[in-house]
């Protein structure tokens, strides 16, 4: 799957966050984006970690938030966010991962501002999304 892009089509509403949503599984990455759109976030969803980052090196407009998986084939979610933060210092960040924990975390140098395991309910990722948009 390629990138894609959707945006806010009710243009009388104030234009949302920006999120870009990053995972090597197409079907988690349609979930994802399909969640966040129907919330009324505009969605940029990449199955490749480089071309997220190569989007987020060439775009005028910048994500307001990084969704990534953690363990992905050509880069993993980690690097990814390092790598971005280093275009983009300050880029809000949630990495998903269902084969680590929150324990995973602590050994390493790059910190998410958040973790959500997966699965994960579609309740709980629009909360979690809410709370960091919203800095807490």
């Amino acid at each position: 799957m390629s990138q894609s892009e959707s945006t806010n089509a009710h243009s009388d509403k104030p234009r949302k966050e920006l999120i870009f949503v990053v995972d090597d599984e197409p079907l988690l990455v349609e979930m994802a984006q399909t969640v966040l759109d129907a919330e009324g976030y505009q969605i940029r969803a990449f199955c490749d970690p480089e071309n997220a980052l190569q989007a987020i090196e060439e775009s005028d407009r910048k994500p307001d938030l990084l969704i990534t998986d953690c363990l992905m084939g050509s880069m993993d979610g980690l690097e990814l966010i390092d790598r971005c933060r280093r275009v983009q210092p300050g880029l809000k960040t949630l990495l998903l991962s269902g084969t680590v924990d929150e324990s995973f975390l602590r050994q390493q140098a790059v910190k998410p501002d958040k973790f959500l395991p997966k699965p994960y309910r579609v309740k709980t990722l629009l909360k979690v999304v809410e709370d960091i948009l919203q800095g807490r």
